[in-house]
């Protein structure tokens, strides 16, 4: 029998625990030369445009995170952004996101995708609200086990 993970679910779990407008989920997968990132899951989401945007390792707030293997903090879009630098930052304006917070999932000592969690409204992703989204990647998610390091 094969569990099946259903990370709709568990995003809409953490979102709610967490508190966020919006949270979704990028898995890496591989590509002729390198790694595409692709937003595959998400919850609170106005629309399905999410899962059109294709990331380049390095590229946008997925491809950064998962190159670097580090958070990533944009406290608010129209004060930390230009406004000519917006199209490196697609899922802000699908999602008409104000602030984000990102930080790397974990699998087995690799980076395997990306948890980016946001604002709509007025209010502002912090330092603490990214150590705690940071916290939940490393608990795991689905088969993703948060592990940055494997102790042999």
């Amino acid at each position: 029998m094969i569990n099946k993970v259903d990370y709709g679910q568990e995003l809409h779990m953490l979102r709610t625990a967490l508190g966020y407008d919006f949270m979704s989920l990028a898995l890496a997968e591989p590509a002729e030369y390198d790694y595409v990132l692709r937003w595959k899951y998400a919850s609170g989401n106005t629309n399905d445009r999410y899962k059109r945007i294709v990331l380049q390792s390095g590229r946008g707030i997925a491809g950064i995170v998962f190159k670097t293997g580090k958070p990533f903090l944009i406290s608010s879009v129209q004060e930390d952004v230009r406004p000519d630098n917006l199209f490196n930052y697609p899922i802000t304006k699908m999602e008409n996101l104000n602030s984000i917070g990102a930080v790397p999932v974990w699998n087995d000592a690799r980076v395997e995708g990306v948890l980016l969690g946001g604002f709509r409204s007025g209010r502002r992703v912090n330092a603490e609200m990214l150590q705690a989204l940071e916290e939940a990647a490393r608990r795991g998610i689905g088969e993703l086990n948060g592990k940055e390091l494997l102790l042999s």
